[in-house]
């Protein structure tokens, strides 16, 4: 999320226009399915193309959830095999994309989240003329390692958005809690918060332990009775932050990036202020149909720039609306 591109370019309107244009056709120009399970849904491979979708997914986030029924969905409508897997280490999924290079797919979607330890294998992919499209992460480094789209949120655009918000309601002291190290995703969004609020604290806590999460929190909150308000960069963190909240008889006041049904029940019942969302299955559900178009018909997404899927804020004012999409899997 660095300096490689002009923010004003962003196309945040482009989003909602393909997921619009995507839904509406599948191969063929035939009118896709709504459902999954309807009659008239494509069969898998009926294109004849595989799309190999790989990512940084960490057991038990349930934003990853998200994002395959995203893709699922597109693969579906699209008559695409769809080949996911995942590794939250850099190394092993840098792995994960030479092996889908080596079986000959006929496109890939990876996420860019530790993008100098994934540029062999991403160059792997071009050199064997495979076309390759990030989303998610790694929106400042998808050009210079060879990605041909991008989809997903400007995380600084994000933060410091989130910081400004939050600025406005009297917030002095935030405390960002980081779940995985190394994120250049993460690191933007507490640095765009950081941007606006420079008291802003960054801690490092064990996403793929929950307890862990729970006590280290703690112990914080318990320490600095300063912080006023705690920023989570997952839903599943948040949740974690409530459990430390109470425990610590912290007054401070939780926002969250990210959203799922738990999340969003607690956004209307007051105990988490807003989400930022990035809209995950928007993420996943483009980034498949991107490469279903562009092997059919040569399309290019974005005109050369990022397509936007957030930030888009989920609070009191919206969230009857948008509970029901976060329990169906597709908010």
């Amino acid at each position: 999320m660095r300096n490689t591109r002009s923010r004003g370019a962003r196309l945040t309107a482009s989003a909602l226009a393909v997921a619009l244009a995507t839904t509406a056709c599948s191969s063929g120009g035939k009118e896709a399915a709504a459902d999954d399970s309807a009659a008239g849904a494509n069969a898998a491979g009926s294109s004849g193309y595989t799309i190999a979708m790989i990512t940084h997914e960490a057991p038990g986030d349930t934003f990853w959830d998200k994002i395959k029924a995203g893709a699922q969905q597109a693969a579906k409508d699209e008559g695409v095999t769809l080949k996911y897997s995942s590794d939250p280490d850099a190394a092993k999924q840098a792995g994960l994309i030479q092996s889908a290079v080596d079986s000959k797919v006929n496109g890939i979607a990876t996420t860019l989240v530790t993008p100098d330890a994934l540029a062999g294998s991403v160059k792997a992919a071009t050199d064997a003329k495979i076309p390759l499209i990030g989303f998610n992460s790694g929106i400042d480094q998808y050009q210079k390692l060879g990605a041909l789209m991008y989809f997903g949120s400007d995380e600084n655009l994000a933060g410091s958005t989130a910081g400004k918000r939050i600025q406005e309601a009297g917030a002095k002291h935030p405390l960002c809690a980081i779940q995985a190290a190394g994120s250049v995703a993460l690191e933007a969004r507490c640095a765009g918060v950081k941007s606006v609020l420079p008291a802003t604290e960054n801690l490092q806590v064990n996403g793929a332990d929950d307890a862990a999460v729970v006590s280290t929190l703690q112990a914080k909150l318990a320490q600095d009775k300063s912080i006023d308000y705690i920023v989570t960069l997952g839903a599943p963190i948040a949740i974690d932050a409530l459990k430390a909240m109470d425990a610590a008889g912290s007054s401070a006041k939780l926002i969250t990036f990210d959203l799922n049904a738990e999340a969003a029940q607690n956004i209307k019942n007051g105990k988490i202020e807003f989400s930022i969302d990035q809209q995950p299955y928007l993420q996943g559900y483009l980034a498949v149909s991107s490469l279903y178009l562009y092997l059919k018909n040569g399309n290019d997404i974005g005109g050369g720039k990022p397509v936007l899927t957030g930030p888009s804020f989920v609070d009191k004012t919206n969230v009857d609306k948008i509970l029901p999409f976060t329990k169906a899997n597709t908010r």
